[in-house]
């Protein structure tokens, strides 16, 4: 054997040894994740309350059985994985019920680890990746913007018929939603509350139905530059949405446009209606103003239910601000699903703020009482409005004092 065998023949069994000295790869070292099928909530927990306990099942995903089944097969096409050599993939409704506990609880993702028996490093794509699907699956049909003037007379006259309030096509608010603020990104999400958010700014029908959303500017711009950036605005600025011309109030000869009911957050224009400010209000002002605090109250209860159902809301959604905008387009879209299904069961009576016009009294919803807390509210602006908005506002006010007028009103707004 001469020098080079002798040198290879070392280099050999120098190779042998390192590979003999490697640390092995640890394939499922958790094994208590392999047991997820034996043992995990999805297989356990969920086949109990859907066998025993129906209500239970209903507070677990915030949907009975026959809604989950209904969204499974709507998003499987979206949400399936493949088996491979190492592993089964995870199933569509594991991973749809995960992300529905995650929204209903807004608990951790540690602690969904540990329920579903999934690692903890997957669930973040699991959630990413459902909402995004429940978004494309319910946007067409159950988030979509109205787009013709059949469907926006409809929504007119659903609030004049509910509301008692014509000519209105939906309740303006706008909440901050917490979240955590990505790197290096210095003051941009800071708010004036003094946490870090993104905006989502909504229009509501008189059914408590979201029925226009903008989510996602940073919680720094001011609530005006919101609303002026708002792409709601910029629809009604060119009426780009078929939004019908103005018409009579009813049996008057009064013509007006249609409006948006908002609060002090808010501008008064030509289309968008706000309370009179200040407190030496005469008592034409006071009624208008209780008039337009009930139409509007249909936006302040949407978004209650929204934060009372999905209780991610209540502290920081922990993930970037382009994915916590898809978490918050999933929720508005998922609440306008569960009230196409099941109205009543979504939102009961005793759930929502409610006039008892016999008692002349106001019965606060129950969702106060889980998330009063959840959202922070934009700040209440002073603005100088045009002399055709306030002559807009002037002429509901009349019919509201005169033709318009219900017999409860001189009372119920000594409560506003």
């Amino acid at each position: 054997m001469d020098f080079t065998d002798t040198a290879l023949l070392y280099i050999l069994l120098g190779t042998v040894l390192m590979e003999k000295e490697k640390p092995k790869r640890k394939v499922w070292a958790r094994k208590w994740l392999l047991r997820r099928k034996q043992k995990g909530c999805y297989e356990n927990l969920m086949k109990e309350l859907a066998l025993e306990d129906a209500e239970g099942y209903r507070r677990w995903l915030r949907m009975d059985t026959a809604t989950f089944e209904l969204l499974l097969g709507m998003v499987t096409p979206y949400i399936s994985g493949k088996d491979t050599n190492m592993r089964k993939a995870i199933t569509p409704g594991e991973k749809l019920a995960l992300t529905l506990r995650y929204l209903a609880s807004g608990e951790t993702q540690t602690s969904l680890s540990y329920q579903f028996r999934i690692a903890q490093n997957t669930i973040s794509g699991i959630l990413k990746l459902v909402c995004n699907a429940l978004v494309t699956v319910l946007k067409d049909i159950h988030l979509c913007v109205p787009s013709s003037k059949a469907e926006w007379a409809a929504i007119s006259a659903a609030f004049d018929d509910m509301w008692q309030f014509p000519m209105c096509i939906g309740a303006l608010d706008g909440k901050h939603v917490k979240i955590c603020p990505p790197p290096n990104s210095g003051s941009l999400y800071y708010n004036y509350k003094g946490d870090f958010s993104i905006v989502l700014m909504a229009l509501v029908d008189a059914n408590l139905r979201f029925i226009f959303v903008d989510i996602g500017t940073n919680g720094r711009i001011s609530d005006g530059g919101v609303w002026g950036k708002c792409k709601l605005k910029l629809a009604l600025d060119r009426n780009t949405v078929n939004i019908p011309e103005a018409n009579n109030l009813p049996l008057t000869t009064t013509k007006v446009p249609y409006v948006i009911v908002a609060d002090d957050a808010f501008p008064l224009s030509l289309n968008l209606m706000k309370p009179y400010p200040g407190r030496g209000l005469n008592d034409e002002e006071r009624i208008f103003n209780y008039r337009l605090s009930r139409a509007r109250r249909v936006s302040e209860n949407a978004f209650g239910i929204l934060a009372a159902r999905f209780q991610i809301f209540k502290q920081r959604i922990l993930t970037s601000p382009m994915n916590a905008t898809k978490i918050v387009m999933a929720c508005c879209a998922l609440h306008n699903f569960l009230i196409f299904r099941n109205p009543a069961l979504y939102i009961p009576a005793s759930s929502i703020d409610t006039e008892v016009i016999e008692n002349r009294e106001i019965q606060r919803g129950n969702w106060r009482d889980s998330a009063s807390e959840a959202f922070v509210p934009l700040v209440k602006r002073k603005s100088k409005p045009g002399q055709l908005a306030k002559d807009v506002r002037q002429k509901f006010c009349k019919f509201f004092n005169e033709t318009g007028a219900v017999s409860w009103q001189a009372d119920m707004c000594l409560l506003h």
